[in-house]
């Protein structure tokens, strides 16, 4: 039996995180996972879908826009087995980069499935059978999520699939219906259209990317029919089938029932906590009605040495929220300085193409607050470096309360979006307000001259409009 002072279970990038930061605070650390370095987002999720989308560019401009940019082929080849293959190489890089460090920061890795059998005891079990107990006197616990599918619907990873069956096939689908349009459904919308896939995306509630401002999500559906990749918002699916030939997709909208017919259904509707199985129940931990385990601000659930972090919790699913909550989690364990997370103000990325970005309050849930609200746009179309690029389309919105300049939020879909996010979530934070932002001067010529002219346009100054 090992004594510790954290067990941390589960190595995704809430995991791993949190293990590093409590060694570096002088705990004598573990951390248990049954399957890998890294979890699903170095392993099947952010990180080879960014490998993938960057080959979906490359392959969108030279079968779509060769003439614009002076390229010409007698015979375009697009391997997508080549781009998956590349996409497991940084995969792999970066996970056993993860294991450098838990080398590196003497964090000892125990693989196999862990249980609580105690407040303070991790029971682990490798592939092996053999079974071994950790002692700690703290357990984080950071087991992540998984997909949900709509009751009635057989998953059988070949025809009906899920984000990971998606992200590890290397035949490319000749038509896909992608079943839900959030964050998962765009980026491989983008994918699988810009290698010559059919593509269409149910989404259930009025508009696809629904936690979106609504002219992000409008803009989106307007690219997305432009690249001819078909959006069924409002769309409820009533059924799937399997077929010789793929699957039968049943689904009633506004104007009545239709089928779609396709090689392959991805289920992207959203996920479920990994909170089953791990002995919490019989502890005693808190968890709400769909199993997400109750944290405070400190991380701690209300058994006093087990805390919780990353998507376990449904804060917000995303990896770097998971990353700052497992820093957190280490610090109070600790007793170091730290911080608190106001998860309304996290930065939100999503990497279709156009990219979307965002954080804060949307126009209208400003309005529904009571603020007075003053908003600065300005689009992508007259800037000099989005002109360069041939990737003009899109927009940034500043919402602010017109009394102060405080910035509320900020929605943006358009080039590289996702990299100008912590110019503005930064201010924030720092109560900086929108007139500031106008006024830090920006290159030229940037991306992130469009920030300065949103901000200036919130001012009633913009300059290039």
């Amino acid at each position: 039996m090992s004594d510790y002072d954290v067990v941390v279970v589960g190595a995704g990038p809430g995991g791993y995180v949190a293990a590093v930061r409590a060694s570096q605070l002088g705990l004598k650390t573990a951390i248990v996972d049954k399957q890998w370095l890294g979890g699903v987002c170095l392993n099947v999720g952010c990180i080879p879908s960014k490998s993938l989308l960057k080959n979906a560019e490359v392959a969108h401009t030279l079968r779509e826009r060769g003439k614009e940019f002076g390229f010409s082929f007698d015979n375009l080849q697009l391997d997508f087995g080549v781009a998956v293959k590349r996409s497991r190489s940084v995969s792999d890089r970066l996970t056993r980069g993860v294991g450098f460090l838990m080398k590196k920061n003497n964090i000892d890795v125990h693989m196999g499935a862990a249980r609580l059998t105690a407040r303070d005891t991790v029971q682990v079990t490798d592939k092996d059978g053999k079974v071994s107990e950790l002692k700690a006197r703290n357990i984080i616990l950071a087991t992540g999520a998984s997909t949900v599918s709509i009751p009635g619907v057989n998953v059988d990873g070949e025809k009906v699939v899920t984000y990971w069956e998606a992200i590890l096939q290397t035949k490319l689908p000749k038509s896909v219906v992608i079943i839900g349009g959030g964050a998962i459904g765009v980026e491989f919308a983008t994918v699988w259209n810009a290698y010559g896939s059919e593509v269409s995306i149910v989404e259930m509630l009025p508009r696809i990317v629904p936690l979106e401002d609504e002219e992000v999500s409008a803009e989106l559906t307007k690219n997305f029919e432009k690249r001819k990749i078909k959006v069924l918002a409002g769309h409820r699916v009533q059924s799937v089938e399997t077929t010789d030939a793929g699957v039968r997709v049943k689904v009633s909208g506004p104007n009545g029932e239709q089928v779609l017919e396709a090689e392959q259904a991805l289920m992207a509707i959203g996920f479920k906590p990994n909170s089953k199985g791990f002995g919490l129940e019989e502890l005693g931990v808190a968890m709400n009605q769909r199993g997400f385990v109750e944290v405070d601000e400190r991380m701690a659930t209300n058994v006093p040495g087990i805390w919780a972090i990353g998507d376990l919790t449904g804060k917000l699913l995303l990896a770097h929220v998971a990353s700052a909550m497992g820093i957190i989690c280490a610090e109070n364990i600790a007793g170091a300085e730290t911080v608190t997370i106001n998860y309304t103000m996290v930065p939100r990325a999503t990497y279709c193409n156009p990219q979307i970005a965002s954080f804060g309050l949307t126009e209208a849930q400003a309005k529904e607050q009571g603020y007075a609200v003053k908003v600065g746009r300005f689009p992508f179309q007259p800037n000099g470096k989005a002109l360069g690029l041939g990737d003009y389309g899109g927009f940034v919105k500043i919402i602010t309360d017109e009394k102060y300049g405080e910035i509320l939020g900020a929605h943006m879909i358009g080039p590289e979006v996702t990299e100008l996010l912590p110019e503005l979530t930064l201010a924030q934070r720092n109560e900086l307000t929108i007139s500031e932002i106008a006024r830090n001067i920006h290159a030229h010529p940037s991306l992130s001259e469009v920030l300065m002219e949103a901000a200036e346009a919130a001012e009633g100054h913009a300059i290039h409009i």
